[in-house]
C-alpha cells in the first residue's frame, strides 16, 4: 500500500475522494456547466505515486488542488496534490454519460506534497503551481463553490472516511498539458508565509 506523509510520520490512505468543478473560472475552461450538487469521485490507493508522468496511454494533464487528511471524525492535517488526468479519455467519457475512473483513477494519478496539522485560521490558506518557474495556478478556500467543512459534512453522508484518507479539493483555472522535463512547484501559504512546498520533474 502506497503511503504519504504527515507531519514527519508515513501514513496509508485508504481512498482519496475527489471534488470536481469546486472553482467557477474552472468550470468555465473547460466549458463545463457549474453542477447543481457536489461533484465527487474516488482514487484508489494505488493511484498515489511520488513520480510525475507526462503521458499514461495519452498525454497527462495537472491539475493542482488543497487536500485534506482525515482523523479522529474530522479534516486535521492539510497539504497540496496533484491530480493527473487522460483529458482526452475523460471528454470521451463525459460526451457518453459514462464515470471518469478510466481518465482520473489510474496507478500514478495523486501525487501529494508532506501534510501538516491545520492551522486554527485554515481559511485563510492559499496555494500556488508554478511550472518552470512560470506561475500556471493559483486558489484559496474563498474562490471553492464547496468549502472543505459542507465537503466532509456531504462525503460522510454516504460514504466512511477513515483514519488517513486524503480529499483533494477541486482545482482552479490553469490546467493543462504536462510536458517531460518540466519543473512542477507546489507552495501553500499561510498568513503570508510558506509552510508547505514540493517539487517534481516530470518524465
Amino acid at each position: 500500500m502506497n503511503q504519504v506523509l504527515c507531519d514527519g510520520m508515513p501514513i496509508t490512505p485508504s481512498k482519496i475522494v475527489c471534488v470536481g468543478r469546486n472553482y467557477v473560472e474552472h468550470i468555465k475552461e473547460l466549458n463545463n456547466d457549474v453542477p447543481e450538487q457536489m461533484v465527487l469521485f474516488v482514487k484508489p490507493n494505488s493511484a498515489i505515486s511520488s513520480v510525475l508522468m507526462s503521458h499514461h496511454q495519452e498525454p497527462l494533464h495537472y491539475e493542482a488542488e488543497l487536500c485534506f487528511m482525515v482523523a479522529d471524525g474530522a479534516f486535521k492535517a492539510v497539504g497540496l496534490g496533484l491530480d493527473l488526468t487522460k483529458r482526452q479519455l475523460q471528454s470521451e467519457l463525459k460526451a457518453k454519460g459514462l464515470p471518469w475512473e478510466r481518465a482520473k483513477a489510474f496507478d500514478g494519478s495523486a501525487l501529494f506534497s508532506e501534510f501538516v496539522t491545520i492551522a486554527q485560521d485554515s481559511d485563510k490558506l492559499s496555494f500556488t503551481l508554478h511550472v518552470d518557474g512560470a506561475l500556471r495556478q493559483q486558489g484559496d478556500i474563498g474562490l471553492m463553490i464547496h468549502k472543505p467543512d459542507a465537503i466532509y459534512k456531504e462525503i460522510s453522508e454516504f460514504m466512511t472516511l477513515n483514519d488517513g484518507d486524503i480529499v483533494m479539493t477541486g482545482t482552479p483555472k490553469g490546467v493543462g498539458v504536462i510536458n517531460a522535463e518540466e519543473v512542477f512547484t507546489l507552495q501553500m501559504q499561510h498568513n503570508g508565509g510558506i509552510n508547505i512546498e514540493s517539487r517534481w520533474q516530470a518524465q
